[in-house]
């Protein structure tokens, strides 16, 4: 799946800037930051997991299929084998 980047406009930039930088809780990410490698995604902690992970073979045609949709091919899987289960 290609994905495309839109860059804002110079007008859109500075609104997003003057908007990080009025937000205490955030900062805007410097050239000097993208270059050191600095973006990294933090997951917050789960309060309770709700789900378990597990390894599964499927046959490749399944899993073609299953991605075929796009993102949340697991997540339709799940559904898809909790209606099979009847639950």
């Amino acid at each position: 799946m290609s994905e495309t980047l839109v860059k804002p406009s110079s007008e859109e930039d500075r609104t997003i800037t003057r908007a990080a930088r009025a937000d205490p809780d955030a900062r805007p990410i410097s050239e000097d930051d993208i270059a050191a490698g600095k973006l990294v995604r933090v997951r917050g902690p789960q309060v309770a997991p709700t789900k378990r992970q597990v390894s599964l073979r499927l046959d490749p045609d399944i899993i073609d299929r299953l991605k075929a949709d796009g993102r949340g091919w697991q997540t339709r899987a799940n559904a898809l084998l909790r209606e099979a289960l009847g639950l």
